[in-house]
């Protein structure tokens, strides 16, 4: 809902402030004295196209601001988030957003979303959701056939809601099914020379049966077979000199430390110190007693793996390269395509199996989809028919009592996610005629009043928030004007309505009545806006019943006027 408009320089309007909020407003004035300015203002927060032409004699730029209240977690507070603008909680679940738009002179146009400057796309996302506009040449909401189709089916409620459901549920489902079928069978060759690809070099590979990390122990392997006799030369060498096999100990490590040990034993009990060295001592012997004992049992295991032959651990070495080349580049990459490899060819296996199942899942889901189908039609044709008598005899009250809505509902042979049903709604403008669509075959005032009627139709079921009629009583008066009336303000009870009229008898029926005042001083016009209440209202009121606003008997007729509005209201 619109809570406020500014505007400041925009046509004849100088500098002025609208105060909406909700229920019915209408906007009055004297001819050319800026009332579709204020249209046009709403048109530029609502993304339209921006024309620097539009500016104030004299002006650098036009700037329109406007403040609304949205619901703090609906579609209009989330689209704002993503754009980066901010929102003010101002409790009961609703929030504050302001939305501005400048034109330059120059025909520069900036747009601003919550204090955020954005492109002008994003206030035409959230005008959709936030505005209605009906004028003499504006666009028609329900001009393209989704939307008329979606407000059919808001229309029948949720009878026609649990069908829909139930029928994209199941369109999704048939949708995802052969989308699975057709990939297997256009892949089918494909799938094939794959799993047999698969299935080769599996086998390859369980026949040389790889274990994980044996290429690191058989380099380690071949490293050490092809450098036996150095390795042996060596431990040799270093056993001698630790333990020498001669029977002289006093030249090898261990009879030279023995007999240091020895030596410190036989004096160390007349020195503290000198004990403690020859503890030293005795593990240095311990410790070089171990090593030769070890140096003996390497040398020993040197012994038996001469048997072992460096030439098969060297063919074992190059089959496995060959293998990771092959498939991976490595050993551990040739295990892991064993392991996925097999589950990957489990299931190429089973694509036979598959299709068969899913040729049937898609038959059985098809069968459903024409079944849910059938019955959303049925559903939307018994809708369309109470819609377009709805319609039709409101139309009779606002002055077109031989005009006609037909709400058609055919079927086409493709399904998509809304259904198989095309739904135009068509003009009869008198009897005789052939139904046209809207839009064609009736005036701007004319057609005005067939959206007011199926507005007022749909409205419990409308999302939109705010409807703007302008001049909508082109062509009208008396008792169809007090008709029109009606129905807006009857429209007003579930969403905020701002009307531009000529029609005291419209003008009659608001709760928010702003008149548009133009002033001149003899080389600029200038425009503001007024608020009306009391007095000020039915003075207003007898201007546009006779031109005249101090005329006795036309106040008479205008507190008349608001009497008879505020009873039908």
């Amino acid at each position: 809902m619109i809570e406020e408009l500014v505007i400041r320089d925009l046509g004849v309007i100088g500098s002025a402030t609208l105060p909406l909020g909700a229920g019915l407003t209408v906007l009055t004035g004297e001819t050319g004295a800026g009332k579709t300015m204020v249209v046009t203002a709403l048109g530029l927060l609502l993304g339209e196209r921006a024309d620097s032409q539009i500016l104030r004699r004299g002006s650098a730029a036009a700037v329109v601001e406007g403040h609304w209240l949205v619901d703090s977690d609906g579609e209009v507070a989330r689209r704002t988030t993503e754009a980066g603008g901010d929102l003010d909680p101002i409790g009961d679940g609703r929030s504050a957003l302001v939305l501005g738009r400048t034109v330059t002179a120059e025909g520069r146009s900036r747009a601003l979303v919550g204090g955020r400057s954005t492109p002008v796309g994003v206030l035409s996302e959230l005008g959709a959701q936030l505005v209605v506009v009906h004028g003499q040449s504006d666009q028609i909401r329900l001009r393209s056939a989704s939307a008329q189709r979606e407000a059919l089916d808001r229309f029948g409620g949720p009878e026609i809601a649990t069908a829909l459901g139930s029928y994209q549920e199941t369109f999704e489902s048939w949708q995802g099914t052969r989308r699975e079928l057709d990939v297997l069978v256009a892949e089918r060759d494909r799938r094939s020379k794959e799993a047999e690809e698969l299935r080769l070099a599996i086998d390859e590979i369980e026949r040389l049966a790889p274990r994980k990390g044996e290429d690191l122990e058989l380099a380690e392997r071949a490293e050490r077979l092809g450098n036996l006799e150095d390795l042996r030369i060596a431990a040799a060498a270093a056993h001698e000199a630790l333990s020498a096999q001669a029977g002289d100990d006093s030249r090898d490590a261990i009879g030279l430390v023995e007999g240091a040990r020895r030596q410190v034993d036989r004096v160390a009990a007349f020195d503290p110190e000198l004990a403690r060295i020859a503890e030293a001592i005795a593990s240095a012997s311990f410790a070089v007693s171990e090593a030769a004992s070890q140096l003996a049992g390497y040398l020993a295991g040197l012994d038996a793996e001469g048997a072992i032959e460096l030439e098969s651990v060297q063919e074992r070495r190059a089959e496995l390269s060959a293998l990771a080349r092959k498939h991976g580049g490595s050993l551990d990459e040739t295990l892991e395509l064993l392991e996925s490899g097999s589950r990957r060819l489990m299931e190429l296996d089973q694509d036979s199996d598959r299709i068969e199942s899913l040729e049937s899942e898609v038959t059985s889901l098809r069968s459903l989809l024409i079944e849910q189908g059938d019955r959303l039609s049925q559903l939307r044709k018994v809708a369309a028919s109470r819609l377009a008598a709805s319609v039709t005899e409101e139309l009779k009250a606002l002055a077109m009592a031989d005009a006609e809505i037909v709400v058609e509902v055919a079927q086409s042979q493709d399904y998509s996610t809304t259904g198989r049903d095309q739904v135009s709604f068509l003009l009869k403008p008198h009897r005789g005629a052939e139904p046209r669509p809207l839009g064609r075959g009736a005036s701007g005032g004319e057609l005005s009043r067939v959206m007011l009627a199926i507005e007022v139709v749909i409205a419990a079921s409308d999302p939109v928030p705010t409807f703007i009629f302008d001049e909508i009583d082109a062509g009208v008066g008396g008792a169809s004007a007090i008709e029109i009336g009606k129905r807006l303000a009857r429209l007003a009870r579930s969403a905020q309505v701002i009307v531009v009229t000529h029609l005291p008898q419209v003008a009659a029926f608001a709760s928010n009545h702003l008149r548009v005042l133009k002033s001149t001083d003899g080389e600029i016009t200038e425009s503001s806006v007024q608020r009306l209440e009391g007095d000020d209202r039915a003075e207003e009121l007898t201007r546009m019943l006779s031109g005249l606003s101090d005329s006795e008997s036309g106040m008479a007729h205008a507190r008349e006027l608001l009497q008879t509005a505020q009873r039908l209201a």
